[in-house]
């Protein structure tokens, strides 16, 4: 079975949407090897209230940290540091999705990024959201994991952005998967639809 890491080119993009409309559409397991603040709704329980099917099994932070800051800052606050031997991906025979921390170079610690993390058999998607700067995020990150080998594909997330979308598209010339609109809310039901949709992609 396909593990499947879902990275963004920035905060705030709509990683964990993403993770839980692709965790659906697999009924696969999901797993977020370090949370950084928010703990009381961390991103693991913000998956599971999206997520309807009945197989999906929902693994513990290998890291938990306070304060919502980068991974490495955040260790250094609760006077811990991230060894990264200890985030290892846990054993399933389902699909498994894992939602990373930021972006691909988002460090750990002073030598480790979330890139050091991503196993060089699992798929990449890169969740891709318009801004001011959002294209340059946006082929930085691709281009460094097509550099590394890996298999990438993009979800656009929020509303559409025709010129932006269109150079993306030409210039890194990697699958899309679709795009998660700027919806009113995300519940179960819309979570069940994207699904739907995206599930011919991902298999």
């Amino acid at each position: 079975m396909n593990t499947y890491f879902i990275t963004g080119i920035s905060t705030d993009v709509g990683k964990t949407v993403a993770s839980a409309i692709i965790t659906e559409a697999l009924e696969a397991d999901y797993w977020k090897p370090v949370q950084a603040g928010e703990l009381e709704n961390c991103d693991t329980k913000k998956v599971q209230k999206l997520v309807s099917n009945s197989k999906s099994k929902f693994y513990p932070n290998s890291y938990a940290l306070q304060t919502p800051m980068s991974p490495h800052a955040a260790a250094e606050i609760d006077n811990i540091s991230i060894d990264i031997k200890k985030i290892t991906a846990p054993k399933t025979n389902n699909y498994l999705v894992i939602e990373g921390a930021g972006g691909l170079l988002v460090p750990l610690n002073n030598k480790h990024t979330i890139l050091d993390i991503v196993k060089p058999s699992y798929k990449v998607i890169v969740v891709s959201r318009h801004y001011l700067g959002s294209i340059n995020h946006t082929l930085l990150t691709v281009n460094l994991l097509k550099e590394k080998g890996f298999d990438v594909s993009i979800i656009f997330s929020g509303n559409e952005h025709k010129s932006t979308e269109a150079i993306i598209k030409k210039t890194t010339n990697v699958p899309v998967i679709g795009r998660i609109d700027e919806e009113p809310y995300f519940d179960k039901n819309v979570v069940k639809e994207y699904a739907n949709t995206f599930k011919i992609k991902l298999i």
